[in-house]
C-alpha cells in the first residue's frame, strides 16, 4: 500500500483532485516540462509550462514485475531535441511526478507531497511530423523491462570511476586482472 503525506491525503479525501505533471528528461541537456498553466519550481529546477508538452500516459500501478512503460509526446517547438535524438537518447533517464492542488488552488510542491509516478529510461525515441507540428515521441521503460538484457560492467577502479568518483569499492582490485561473472538470467 502506498502512503501519502497528510496534505496529499487531505486533497485525495476531498474528492476534488486537480494536479499537474512534472516531467524531467535527463539528456545531454536536462529538460523540465510541466502540464501546469504556469512555470513551476520543484527541488530547485524550473519546470516550463510552455515547453511543448503535448501528451503523456496516465500513471499505472502494478503488483508484479512487468514491462512498465511510459509514453511522452512533446511538440518540438524550439528544435532543441532533434540534435539530442541524433546524438542518441536511448538509455537516458526520465522521471515523472504529480503535484496536487490544495483547497486554495496552489500546487503542493514540498518533496514529501509530490507523488512519484514513473522513473525509467528512454527506450524508443522518435521524431514525428504532421502537416503543422514536429513532435518528439519518447517511450520509456523501467530497468526491469528486459530481464534478458546483457550489459558489460568493468570491475576496476578506473571502470568504477566512470560511474562514480566517490565510490571506492573497487580501489583494491588488482590491476590487469579480469574475471567473468554470470548474473541474472543465464
Amino acid at each position: 500500500m502506498r502512503n501519502f503525506s497528510s496534505a496529499v491525503q487531505t486533497v485525495l479525501d476531498s474528492g476534488l483532485v486537480e494536479f499537474a505533471f512534472l516531467i524531467k528528461l535527463e539528456f545531454t541537456n536536462n529538460y523540465y516540462l510541466t502540464s501546469n498553466s504556469y512555470d513551476v519550481v520543484f527541488e530547485g529546477d524550473t519546470y516550463l509550462a510552455n515547453s511543448g508538452l503535448y501528451e503523456f500516459d496516465n500513471p499505472k500501478f502494478s503488483n508484479v514485475v512487468d514491462r512498465e512503460s511510459y509514453k511522452i509526446v512533446i511538440s518540438e517547438l524550439f528544435n532543441e531535441m532533434m540534435p539530442e535524438f541524433r546524438a542518441n537518447v536511448v538509455g537516458k533517464a526520465v522521471e515523472v511526478h504529480v503535484a496536487l492542488r490544495d483547497a486554495t488552488g496552489e500546487l503542493l510542491l514540498d518533496p514529501a507531497d509530490v507523488i512519484h509516478v514513473y522513473k525509467g529510461f528512454v527506450d524508443k525515441p522518435a521524431i514525428g511530423t504532421d502537416f503543422d507540428t514536429k513532435i518528439a515521441i519518447l517511450e520509456g521503460t523501467s530497468p526491469m523491462s528486459d530481464l534478458d538484457m546483457v550489459r558489460n560492467f568493468i570491475t576496476s577502479k578506473d571502470g568504477m570511476d566512470q560511474k562514480s568518483t566517490s565510490d571506492t569499492s573497487f580501489d583494491e582490485i588488482y590491476d590487469n586482472s579480469e574475471i567473468t561473472i554470470k548474473w541474472g538470467k543465464v
